[in-house]
């Protein structure tokens, strides 16, 4: 069978099943002040307990954690104290009449769905952390009913339905070979964890992963995302051989780090990383990463009651400003809307959500939700290289009245006598094929472009790619979808200003030379991916991906491209 590998590497093992079963509401009403009392009392020791635990994890593994591992556990922590998840839970057993279990569940299935309703992958990764802590607080609450699946014999394979942070933290990592689960995705906290470790793993298996039995021997590729059950001597030597190869590669991958990325014929690229947050640095910087070319802000929006204020917003932002130096940041504005609904602004419903009242056209209307976070941008601008991108402008009416925006939230800051950058850059994302159209008259508007190959791609070719029955059509090497990018980038070279992508193209082996061939020359990604894409464009000249582009667009269809930059690959 077939997942996603999100932590490269091949392990062969017995698997040890790990089948969680998930607590339903009981539906048990309480009744009286004295009752709802001790049930409030038990969440608020349940709670404290959870607490515990993860500061014994982190004290535990203060010499061995990576900083990574460290911020997931803080933020697991910050969650456990949430004071909006305390007040929904005794909402429900004061008002509601809900056992302390009950109120415990519905609550963080609620804070949980929020994210998990979200297309963007990271972001909705984020729903499997929520449920985490929900199930630590509910063992505390329950801990006759709460197993202990850490006791495994050596070299196993761990099968899963998932496997949460806080479980893979917990692990004996030396007996553990691998992990293969039916959900998740590269994004998930586990995904990362097992990648900092060495643990190869794949998740997103699908429901025929469950049906292995214990014992069974597996081979997974954390690479491939194959898995294979009871593999033959063959396909154990095939494996085995591969292996080596890509310890080979890996160690040459490493020695990468510090070198730059430029072409064989002196070209430079630039590579940058995608975050959401300070956490999300160390990593990027250590993969190589030269700054960051998309900091989503949607997540200090997300899982809440209500908005942020100028203030926190502030300081999320200058944190990063701060860790990141003189390396340039792109903030991409508030991004919601469409699968990111926030539920405390009650935005009507849409049947078309998509193409409806979200991102730039949000922001535009709600205009102090709008001015708060350009004044928090801003004042952040006075701790680092910070600039701002707004994204889905489909029209030149749309840049123009944002930057109006932008020119009001400084006179603001002047009239506080508030410091910022006055020379802060401002860019777009291109993203709406209308934009990309009009690239060369945008393109005198501001300082920089990103594509956002992800949007480009589906409203090219009228694809929802979360759609099962067209998502076989979803697919950024169609012909249309190619000309869009060159003719943003060849405009933007035009009008001498940056131009960037930050789709889930940007870290696209195959469709790394194609773009520096028709002239990209920053990249955005994840920190992951930043190694492999830096060996492949000191690998490459210029003037011949140029070539390659060239021979590229005469053709008509996905197909044909993609298996033509396979045979350059071979």
């Amino acid at each position: 069978m077939h997942g996603i590998g999100v932590s490269p590497g091949i392990s062969i093992g017995p698997a040890f099943v790990i089948r969680k079963t998930l607590k339903a509401v009981s539906g048990i009403i309480i009744e009286g002040v004295e009752m709802k009392t001790i049930e409030i009392n038990k969440f608020d020791h349940a709670v404290e307990a959870s607490v515990c635990e993860i500061e014994g994890m982190k004290k535990e593994g203060e010499t061995e954690l990576p900083k990574t591992l460290v911020d997931i556990l803080d933020t697991q922590i910050e969650f456990l104290t949430d004071p909006q998840i305390r007040t929904d839970v005794i909402e429900k057993i004061e008002k509601e009449n809900k056992t302390c279990t009950d109120a415990v569940i519905e609550v963080i299935d609620a804070a949980a769905a929020i994210f998990e309703n979200i297309e963007d992958e990271y972001l909705r990764a984020r729903g499997s952390d929520i449920k985490d802590i929900g199930n630590r607080i509910l063992r505390n609450l329950n801990p006759a009913e709460g197993p202990d699946f850490r006791e495994f014999p050596e070299n196993s394979i761990i099968i899963s339905e998932d496997i949460t942070p806080s479980d893979t933290i917990s692990f004996d990592v030396s007996r553990i070979a691998g992990f293969a689960t039916k959900a998740g995705s590269r994004t998930s906290h586990s995904a990362i964890i097992a990648k900092s470790r060495g643990i190869p793993a794949v998740v997103g298996c699908g429901d025929d992963l469950m049906n292995i039995s214990n014992k069974t021997i597996v081979l997974i590729d954390g690479t491939t995302g194959e898995v294979i059950i009871n593999p033959d001597s063959k396909i154990i030597e095939a494996f085995r051989s591969r292996q080596k190869e890509e310890r080979e590669a890996n160690a040459m991958l490493e020695k990468l780090k510090e070198l730059p990325a430029i072409t064989t014929d002196g070209n430079k690229i630039t590579l940058l990383g995608n975050i959401t947050g300070s956490a999300d640095l160390e990593k990027l910087f250590a993969s190589g990463g030269e700054g960051v070319g998309l900091f989503r802000t949607e997540m200090l929006f997300l899982g809440r009651d209500s908005l942020p204020g100028e203030e926190e917003q502030f300081n999320f932002y200058r944190e990063v400003a701060e860790k990141s130096g003189n390396r340039p940041v792109i903030i991409r504005t508030l991004d919601i809307g469409g699968d990111k609904n926030l539920p405390y602004l009650n935005i009507p419903f849409e049947n078309n959500p998509f193409m409806g009242y979200r991102a730039i056209r949000f922001c535009l209307s709600e205009k102090e939700i709008f001015m708060t976070q350009l004044r928090a941008i801003l004042r952040a601008s006075a701790f680092g290289n910070l600039r701002i991108m707004f994204p889905m402008i489909c029209n030149i009416e749309e840049i123009r009245l944002a930057k109006q925006f932008v020119q009001q939230a400084k006179k603001e800051l002047l009239e506080s006598k508030k410091m910022f950058n006055d020379e802060i850059e401002i860019g777009i994302m291109i993203e709406i094929p209308s934009a990309a159209l009009i690239a060369d008259q945008l393109a005198m508007e501001v300082n920089f472009f990103s594509i956002g190959t992800n949007d480009l791609c589906q409203y090219t070719l009228a694809v929802d790619r979360m759609n099962e029955r067209v998502s076989s059509l979803y697919n950024h090497f169609d012909p249309a979808v190619l000309r869009l990018i060159h003719f943003t980038i060849r405009e933007a070279g035009k009008n001498k200003i940056d131009v960037g992508l930050c789709g889930e193209m940007a870290s696209d082996p195959l469709a790394a030379v194609l773009l520096i061939g028709m002239g990209l020359d920053h990249f955005s990604m994840g920190a992951s991916s930043i190694p492999a894409i830096k060996n492949i464009i000191r690998k490459t000249d210029k003037s011949k991906a140029t070539e390659i582009w060239n021979r590229v667009k005469e053709m008509d269809n996905s197909e044909a491209i993609t298996e033509y930059l396979k045979t350059l690959q071979a």
